[in-house]
């Protein structure tokens, strides 16, 4: 028997929900149809032609016509058997049955007690698999009918309160996610199956984007947006795959989508600094950026400076970093111009006491060198460096030892030999200082090969800044020793006046 399961727990709702009137209500609560609105579980999507409420057909009914409470009033009395095969039936029922199965799917069950309602849970799983199958094979065309009423049931499923995290419900701070077991949907067999067909109804040719758009609108996007702070990394990479595929598919959602996300970013990066799916979406937008056209737009630009840069700011930065550093990478590739903006927002957000994080800023910044033509690197050569210096100098072995791998770099190299007179006389100090202290040894021996290889360049410069560092560093020991000579006046004229009573240390 086919059972409505509303479910209890505590969930957090989704960001957009405060928007949404109609959806301050957990998944499983009434989907209404009036005036041409529809309003699924934590979801409202506003659709342009709708017609008036029809009556709503019982589940084993066997009428063409929409469904309007899907998954709402009470379930069959009776027992509900499997509804036939495709191939069973004649070519003209075929869209009246795709209807009586999407009406079985949008019933929705507790998948905390796996032997709780097994038969009906499998009945489900089987009948999504044969929708799934229906729409990849292309068959038939589907009507509108048919695509509103899918789109439907894909809302009633997909869209819900999320649990909430660990942070959540202990009010401490979370933990690092590479340590943490990932939470998994219980519900994901019918959960796998629904993105699966919204999957195969989204790439199908057969799908006509000016009829699909009037069912995956604005408010559907923002829905599927919400789902990617899902803590189930399958969950998220379905999500990733299928607004990928709309993106590319409806030219009307671009601006929208890709504003969306901004959002996204700008309240993790200024709020809550917790978000699971920020690698997903930096993932899409480098497919995205991949794909601009050039002259680069302003609001592109826009986008690089106000989001991508900044999140180089939060904490977590290492889950999306390798993502966050190929969209870096690709605005620098497509407009070499942007490298200049790119290295000093590098160096506003560089790190000061999180070492691990300065690891991943220099190989992000060696990928950026790479892409670097010789006009741009002089505009930020001088504070490039002069940080540069500074991780040299860094007690981490591992901060000053990756430092030290941008030698490595033909480019880089390149670009330091046209400009050594400028950038020799940064370092130099910072390099006099490894040979003679760094308690690493492997940062002792590239330091070295460093050293030698300015002596190769450029043998009369190098030989000028070791005479400028030894007379920096004669003054410095006469600064000491007058400074020494100085106390000691002081404390010989102390001990004249103050006599006995004087108190030495």
């Amino acid at each position: 028997m086919l059972k409505k399961i509303i479910k209890g727990s505590h969930r957090k709702p989704s960001k957009s929900d405060s928007n949404d009137p109609g959806s301050i209500f957990g998944y499983g609560q009434p989907v209404t149809r009036n005036s041409g609105s529809v309003s699924t579980a934590n979801v409202v999507v506003n659709h342009a032609s709708r017609a008036g409420p029809p009556p709503p057909p019982s589940p084993n009914s066997s009428g063409p016509g929409p469904i309007s409470s899907v998954g709402l009033g009470p379930p069959p009395s009776g027992p509900v058997d499997p509804l036939p095969l495709f191939r069973d039936v004649p070519v003209s029922e075929r869209q009246s049955l795709f209807i009586r199965k999407l009406q079985i799917c949008c019933f929705q069950f507790d998948f905390s007690d796996t032997l709780k309602s097994a038969r009906e849970k499998e009945i489900k799983r089987q009948t999504l698999m044969e929708l799934v199958d229906f729409i990849q094979s292309g068959s038939g065309k589907i009507t509108e009918t048919c695509q509103e009423e899918m789109i439907r049931m894909v809302s009633v499923n997909v869209f819900r309160c999320l649990p909430p995290a660990s942070h959540e419900n202990t009010g401490q701070e979370s933990a690092d996610p590479e340590e943490e077991e990932p939470y998994l949907e219980p519900c994901w067999p019918h959960l796998q199956l629904v993105y699966e067909l919204l999957l195969r109804y989204v790439v199908s040719s057969d799908t006509d984007t000016k009829v699909a758009k009037r069912y995956i609108d604005h408010s559907f996007v923002l829905k599927l947006l919400d789902l990617f702070d899902s803590e189930d990394p399958r969950e998220r990479e379905y999500l990733k795959t299928i607004l990928h595929r709309i993106y590319g598919k409806f030219m009307v959602h671009r601006p929208f989508i890709r504003k969306a996300i901004n959002n996204i970013f700008y309240r993790f990066i200024y709020e809550t600094e917790r978000h699971s799916g920020i690698g997903e979406l930096l993932e899409i937008l480098g497919s995205i950026i991949n794909g601009f056209a050039l002259p680069m737009k302003e609001e592109h630009k826009l986008f690089l400076v106000r989001a991508l840069i900044p999140l180089h700011k939060p904490k977590p930065i290492a889950m999306y970093h390798q993502q966050l550093s190929y969209c870096i990478t690709q605005f620098v590739e497509k407009d070499y111009k942007l490298a200049d903006t790119v290295i000093r927002g590098l160096l506003k957000y560089w790190p000061v006491t999180n070492c691990q994080k300065e690891v991943l800023f220099l190989g992000e910044l060696e990928e950026v060198l790479e892409a670097t033509q010789s006009a741009e690197f002089q505009r930020c050569m001088v504070p490039l460096f002069r940080q540069i210096a500074r991780c040299l100098n860094s007690s981490h072995f591992q901060v000053a030892e990756r430092a030290l791998f941008l030698w490595n770099n033909e480019h880089i190299v390149s670009l330091i030999a046209q400009n050594r007179s400028v950038i020799l006389p940064i370092i130099f100090e910072a390099l006099e200082k490894n040979i003679q202290s760094h308690w690493n040894q492997a940062v002792h021996g590239l330091t070295v090969n460093v050293r030698k290889m300015f002596l190769e360049m450029d043998a009369e410069l190098f030989d000028e800044c070791q005479r400028q560092h030894a007379e920096r560093e004669a003054r410095a020991r006469e600064m000491d020793e007058q400074r020494e000579l100085t106390w000691k006046k002081l404390a010989d004229v102390a001990a004249q006046r103050g006599g006995e009573d004087m108190i030495t240390v």
